[in-house]
């Protein structure tokens, strides 16, 4: 008895289907590892070179930004070392905007 095989089913060569898997795979990754390696490139910085950040006297939402190596202006004080705010919405950003200080950089109370 004869036995008849079945057609096999056409399949391309394997290199190229593989690279056209692969290549939104590889994009994906190439994308994380440019965010992971610039770090923080995706948020704002609170000052632009050769600034920093200063605190409003009396108020929740005053800051502005001073030339390195200058006094804060009229009705600002620098922010404790170690708690200067550096992006927007970062820990610090967020923790200034809920505390008003007086004259010397103290936080008041009412």
């Amino acid at each position: 008895m004869q036995q008849t095989r079945r057609p096999r089913p056409f399949r391309p060569p394997s290199g190229r289907t593989s690279t056209r898997r692969a290549l939104p795979a590889l994009a994906a990754a190439a994308l994380a590892a440019a965010v992971l390696l610039t770090g923080c490139a995706g948020q704002e910085r609170v000052c632009g070179s050769g600034r920093y950040p200063v605190k409003a006297v009396g108020n929740t939402d005053g800051q502005d930004c001073a030339a390195d190596g200058q006094e804060p202006p009229e009705g600002y004080v620098r922010y404790p070392a170690g708690m200067v705010p550096e992006y927007v919405g970062d820990r610090w950003d967020r923790h200034w905007a809920t505390v008003v200080v007086d004259a010397e950089g103290h936080p008041t109370h009412g």
